[in-house]
Formats: C-alpha cells, structure tokens, sequence
C-alpha cells in the first residue's frame, strides 16, 4: 500500500540574487516546484529528486557564466533542504557542460561531466571549473543526451528536473526542442530554462517556450543589473575583529617563513 507524504513545496526565490531580475522593467521571476505530492511505496525507501544541470560554456557567456554558475548552485542548495514530513529525500545532481568548441563536434559540442551523483562537494567543484570557449549552442540536443544517457529510473513518484542555462536561441542544432521536450515529458522530467539575457529576447528565443511545454519555469538574468551592497550597523565591528583575527594566524614552512619576515619588516611580500 502507498504511503502519501505531505505536499511537498520547493520554492527556489530568485529575489536575493539582484543578478537575477528578469528585465530593467524589474520584472522578477520566482521559479518554484510548488504543489507536489511525492508518495513512495515503501516506507524504508527515501523517495529521490534528480536534477541535471545543463550549462551553456560557449564565449558568448562571457561575463555570465559566474552569474549563471551561481544561480545553478542555488537552486541545488535549495533543493538539499528539502522535507518530505519526517524525511530527506535523496538528492542526486549531474552536470552537462555544451557550446565548448573544446568538444566533440560528432557530439554536439555537449560533454557530460558528471552523472547523478549525491556528492555536492565535488559537484560544486566541477561546476565552478567550468570555462567558456567558442560556441555552437544546441539546447534540444543536450537535452534529448542528458534524457538518453542518465539513469532517471521509472519510478514515476520521484521528482525529476532539468535546469538548462545559455544565452543563444533555444531553436539551434539538428534536435527540435519541441522533440526533446516531449520526450521530457513522456518521462516526467521538467525542464526549466534560465537565459542569460533580457527577459523578453529569452521569451522571442523560445527559451519560455521551452519550459512551457513540460510545464516548467522560466527565468532571466540581467548582467546588466548591479549588486547591491546593503550597509549594516556591524559592518566596522566585523572588519575590526577580521583584522584581530588576521593577527592570530601561524606561519610554517620555507614560504611561510619568508612571509612573516616580510610582514614583520613591512617588505614586499616575495
């Protein structure tokens, strides 16, 4: 007999991140996984959410791509707090890497650098060593590779997302988007779209569109948009002790050595 958990509500508030608002209009987007009930057939057995990651590492995501880096991240962070009444489901994250010319054109200029994996640590790493170079972009490509090659399993009560960021027409490449998407679909994954760009060129890219039809969100980011810096009554305080605490760390080794002499004797550090 099936045990039902509780809804469960994952809202990913893109508010936070001023990096993130939609358009110069101020149009903000949340993007939130809301009303899902996970039910598992048994007890012992965790129920699973599985997300791949699909970043666009072409040079056209230069001066986005820490943006975009940092948005990802996000939304996985988010995700590992996630509570299904008294349990933690199992969170699994792969990461593709598409539009590097470093790769394989036979390919699709698409790599995947990690399968689902529950080791966020090196997730993390893998994702932030991402680098930009050239740019061939095809979003329904990687897409249609990361649906065919990872284990997303049959069990149609756990949840299964695909987060795709770039910032080049979703239409690109010999896979149909709409193709791809409707394979998501026919195996309950979402996808949800991030252009790295203004709102409204990412809706006339089709990058809305692409979300839409597996019933997914849709999301910008302006690079465009400046981060805030919000003054708080503890700033001097916290610099104060920062310096204090600078005072108390221990040199060892050759190199080490050589520094604190530097330091001592107000030289230039080697």
């Amino acid at each position: 007999m099936k045990t039902q958990f509780k809804t469960l509500i994952l809202a990913v508030s893109l508010a936070s991140l001023t990096a993130c608002n939609a358009n110069s209009n101020n149009r903000n987007e949340d993007l939130a996984i809301s009303e899902i009930v996970i039910k598992t057939t048994s007890k012992d057995k965790n129920p699973e959410i599985k997300v791949a990651l699909l970043l666009d590492t072409s040079n056209s995501m230069d001066g986005l791509i820490d943006q975009a880096k940092a948005q990802l991240w996000k939304i996985v962070n988010e995700l590992s707090y996630a509570k299904c009444e008294e349990q933690s489901p199992n969170l699994k994250i792969a990461l593709y890497e598409y539009g590097n010319d470093n790769l394989n054109a036979d390919e699709g200029y698409l790599r995947q650098v990690i399968a689902f994996s529950d080791d966020l640590d090196e997730i993390s790493k893998s994702l932030f060593s991402l680098t930009t170079n050239g740019g061939n972009e095809y979003c329904g490509k990687v897409i249609n590779t990361a649906l065919n090659q990872l284990e997303w399993g049959d069990n149609k009560e756990d949840l299964k997302l695909i987060f795709i960021a770039g910032n080049e027409p979703y239409t690109q490449g010999n896979v149909n988007y709409k193709d791809a998407s409707k394979l998501a679909h026919q195996n309950d994954v979402t996808v949800n779209t991030i252009f790295c760009g203004d709102y409204d060129q990412g809706i006339s890219t089709k990058w809305k569109d692409g979300a839409d039809l597996t019933h997914g969100n849709y999301m910008a980011i302006n690079h465009n948009q400046a981060t805030v810096h919000v003054a708080s009554p503890y700033d001097d305080e916290i610099l104060e002790l920062n310096k204090k605490l600078n005072t108390t760390y221990v040199a060892y080794g050759t190199s080490g050595r050589k520094k604190w002499k530097c330091k001592q004797n107000k030289m230039p550090m080697p």
